[in-house]
């Protein structure tokens, strides 16, 4: 670790030394302009000469998935970044995806069909977001079949119902068992409050794109806090898109065209009374696929997936006159997938050998996921010195089936049903050592009827030497059960079932520093250690077919650092750098799909008043090697611009946005679309991203 400066000052390019130059000059230049409207004494007071009364008043935020109750950023024990619901309406993201793809060290990959989460070098083909636990106000998300954290269209809420986005790196199996790999992101919603009437939404955009929303929200005078939401989305996508290794005449010369459509349904519902808050949702996404994944008919409609996810939640959160907080939660969660794959199985794998007429077979891919739970928490405080938590879990996957059967002529392939029972119990104590010292420690125990028990402990130790000042030394373990995909899916195309695969773990070794200087400035920087081991991955085991075994080790470490101001005015920058380097541990071989380098600026100027306001965001990720070996994608710098407005009539907002504004031309790696037979792809091993995109919105408030 302590050669990693001398070894990042090596690797960064002359591109991103440009960039870090840039970040610099933009930043200075906003805080120039942005003093203007701070009062003078105020602009020249140094950090040094602050009594510790103006030292105090340093506004710190809060996170509450880091230790399951509100705590601020600064006591908690792992690096966390937030996204508000401003920077969503000033930076135009339109999905989860937009919104953590704007967050330092996470970077997004998009087949075209679903968007995967890349966090600290580390995003694994064959994996569906199943190392990161997806919260939303503190209910799982992540399924009981592929364990999927959602973050594009088929996330089950609209992104103008967040409050803020808490993404917690580390591990957090210490509180959340399984998924909870490399971090929780724990959406918070709005309240019924927020609104206190009717409000809609409609957006139109490029590829015959639009949205509307329909939402009610008040608080009445019985205390009744409630919120209704319904929103639509539907999308063409574009008309054509090329793929280079579908190239052929018999294959429409690698074009698929009007394979790109999107749409999706969402419905939610939140009340609170007194200790209660019930949460309801339902949402389904159908999306077409034009890459040909698994090897189905390319440039013919007809191969599309559906999900579904809908789910009940009720919480009970009481304070007890002994200082202590009770908190009880019980849910009902139902998950559905179904995928329509057309095959030509005289022409497998889109070989189109002209001699052969097509013989075109529908296939159905079909998962039902059903679980219910419980969870209760007992939080007291000791002498203000000491914060306990003790907790247990319960969670019935009362169904977890997958089949699989070609629908004409008919024949099944695969018919598999499951049940399970999982059950744990946690610990967590912050103890205060000196008054500006903590001692963060938590253990858990999670026991699966289906491989035995996992214990899994996180310490934290916190050091704040004046206020604003944080260090963090970290050190955590997690796990991640295998999922019922990787153990009994079977089929002819994807793979064979390993119904003795064992979890895999990881340990990580973490030094944060943050700094926060009162209202304007604040500061990270973040090193990282970790190892991966018994890591579940696809391995090809010869004639066409592959399965998850438990074969690699990782190892990854890196740096990530970030600045943030915020003015008087409406100024806001923010700039983050990461350097990461995720490898094989007994080749050294760099990991596919983990980009080197990272590199992110925000800026948020008022251009009228407080009235209209501009949004800039540049990104750029470094290249990424593919499946295919030796093969890689290029580096790209993306632009995107959103013009916001609020405050021209009561209750109205418009924005406009312009999406990758210079409209480059880059690729991802493809995550689910191709895999090797004898180390040949079948498929793109690239996907094409979009160009440029707009769209404008408008939003008003009854």
């Amino acid at each position: 670790m302590a050669s990693l400066p001398c070894r990042l000052t090596v690797l960064i390019s002359p591109v991103l030394r440009k960039t870090r130059l840039a970040l610099a000059l933009m930043l200075l230049l906003s805080a120039s302009r942005a003093q203007a409207a701070v009062p003078v004494a105020e602009a020249n007071q140094d950090l040094t000469e602050m009594t510790l009364e103006q030292l105090m008043e340093v506004e710190v935020p809060t996170v509450i998935g880091a230790s399951k109750y509100e705590q601020k950023v600064t006591e908690a024990p792992a690096s966390v970044s937030i996204v508000t619901a401003e920077d969503i309406r000033r930076y135009g993201y339109r999905t989860l995806a937009d919104a953590l793809n704007s967050v330092r060290g996470l970077y997004i990959t998009y087949d075209r069909n679903y968007h995967f989460l890349g966090i600290r070098g580390f995003g694994r083909p064959g994996d569906y977001n199943s190392r990161v636990l997806m919260l939303v106000d503190g209910h799982r998300i992540n399924d009981n079949i592929f364990d999927t954290a959602p973050i594009g269209t088929e996330f089950p809420l609209d992104l103008d119902l967040i409050d803020r986005i808490e993404v917690i790196r580390g591990p957090g199996s210490s509180l959340y068992g399984t998924n909870a790999f490399f971090g929780v992101i724990n959406v918070i919603t709005r309240q019924g409050s927020d609104l206190q009437g009717a409000e809609t939404a409609a957006a139109a955009g490029r590829f015959a794109t639009y949205n509307g929303r329909a939402s009610y929200g008040k608080e009445f005078a019985n205390g009744l806090d409630l919120l209704l939401s319904a929103s639509v989305m539907h999308s063409d996508g574009p008309q054509r898109l090329f793929f280079k290794s579908f190239d052929r005449p018999a294959l429409h010369d690698g074009t698929a065209v009007d394979l790109d459509g999107d749409r999706n349904c969402q419905l939610f519902a939140k009340g609170s009374w007194r200790d209660f808050t019930l949460m309801g949702a339902y949402a389904t996404r159908t999306k077409q696929i034009p890459t040909a994944s698994f090897g189905t008919v390319f440039g013919v409609p007809g191969t599309e997936t559906t999900d579904a996810h809908g789910f009940f939640d009720l919480k009970f959160v009481h304070n007890l006159p002994d200082q202590g907080q009770l908190t009880a939660r019980l849910f009902f969660d139902h998950y559905y997938y179904q995928g329509n794959y057309l095959f030509d199985q005289n022409n497998p794998d889109n070989t189109a050998d002209p001699t052969q007429p097509p013989l075109l077979v529908p296939n159905r891919d079909v998962s039902r996921g059903t679980w219910w739970g419980t969870e209760v928490q007992y939080t007291r405080s000791f002498l203000e010195r000491m914060k306990l938590s003790l907790g247990g879990e319960f969670r019935d996957n009362v169904q977890q089936r997958q089949e699989n059967y070609d629908v004409n002529p008919y024949r099944k392939v695969l018919d598999d049903s499951r049940s399970s029972t999982i059950w744990a119990l946690y610990l967590q104590d912050d103890l205060q050592l000196l008054r500006n010292l903590i001692l963060s420690a938590g253990v858990r125990h999670d026991h699966y009827d289906t491989f035995g028990g996992s214990w899994n402990p996180r310490v934290g130790l916190i050091y704040e030497p004046i206020p604003g000042s944080v260090g963090k030394l970290l050190y955590g373990e997690a796990f991640r059960a295998p999922n019922a995909f990787e153990l009994y899916y079977e089929d002819q195309v994807s793979g064979k079932a390993n119904p003795g695969l064992k979890p895999e773990k990881i340990r990580t070794y973490e030094a944060v520093y943050e700094q926060y200087f009162q209202e304007h400035l604040q500061s990270s920087l973040s090193a990282f250690y970790y190892r991966i081991q018994d890591l579940i991955t696809q391995v090809d085991i010869g004639g066409g077919m592959s399965q998850y075994q438990n074969v690699d080790s990782v190892d990854a470490r890196g740096i990530e650092a970030e600045l943030e101001g915020k003015w008087d005015g409406g100024y806001q920058a923010r700039g983050s750098y990461t350097w990461q380097r995720a490898e094989d541990a007994r080749t050294g071989a760099t990991l596919t799909n983990s980009p080197r380098h990272l590199a992110k600026l925000n800026l948020t100027a008022p251009l009228y008043r407080e009235i209209l306001f501009a949004g800039v965001e540049e990104q750029y990720s470094a290249s990424r090697l593919t499946v295919t070996p030796g093969s890689s994608t290029g580096g790209y710098f993306i632009t995107n611009l959103t013009l916001f407005s609020r405050g021209i009539v009561p209750g109205l907002e418009l924005s406009a946005s312009v999406y990758n504004l210079l409209d480059r031309h880059y690729t991802t790696p493809s995550f689910n679309n191709v895999y090797l037979v004898n180390n040949v792809p079948t498929g793109p091993d690239r996907i094409t991203q979009d160009g440029r995109t707009f769209r404008v919105k408008l939003q008003y408030l009854f």
